[in-house]
């Protein structure tokens, strides 16, 4: 009978430890995953309202003019190409994104505003100006493909020497 109590008593001792191991383990694991943080949604209004588009090509019409063929179509001069990105505006510096989310570019300078892109980590961009309150920066991205607002602090700028690739020092 003693034995029979002491099985008894040791089953029932196991059977808590198992217990009590399981609910810490399950809630090690829920709380560890609790503390992941999740990718940003984006939602359909999200997506950018200005659109690059290719340049349009001239569509045949049924009487084409003589003309039309001997002059080259002008390009816009609002769109920056690699050439006029090298001269920088005044007061404007290279910088490279150092949040490693990427940043999303603003139309205007406050986090409502509307979301019209984004840049990646460590891309290389413009710091055109900074808002009054010194917590927003206009950026353009080196290539000219976009421009908008970014929160401030998530830049550094880099001076020419540092804007070689590794591979291209070699």
């Amino acid at each position: 009978m003693f034995a029979n109590i002491l099985k008894f008593i040791l089953g029932f001792i196991l059977a808590i430890a198992v217990l009590v191991g399981g609910g810490v383990a399950v809630g090690l694991y829920f709380m560890n995953r609790a503390t992941i943080v999740p990718n940003k949604p984006i939602f359909a209004n999200d997506e950018p309202a200005v659109k690059v588009s290719a340049p349009k090509t001239p569509t045949p019409s049924s009487s084409p003019s003589p003309t039309s063929k001997a002059e080259p179509e002008a390009t816009p001069s609002a769109t920056p190409t690699p050439e006029n990105t090298d001269k920088l505006p005044p007061g404007a510096y290279k910088a490279r994104v150092t949040w490693s989310k990427g940043l999303s570019l603003r139309k205007d300078p406050t986090q409502d505003a509307e979301r019209i892109g984004g840049i990646g980590f460590n891309a290389d961009i413009i710091i055109l100006e900074e808002s009054q309150d010194k917590t927003w920066q206009k950026v353009r991205s080196v290539s000219g493909d976009q421009e908008g607002w970014v929160k401030a602090g998530n830049t550094k700028p880099v001076d020419e020497a540092d804007t070689q690739k590794p591979d291209q020092e070699r």
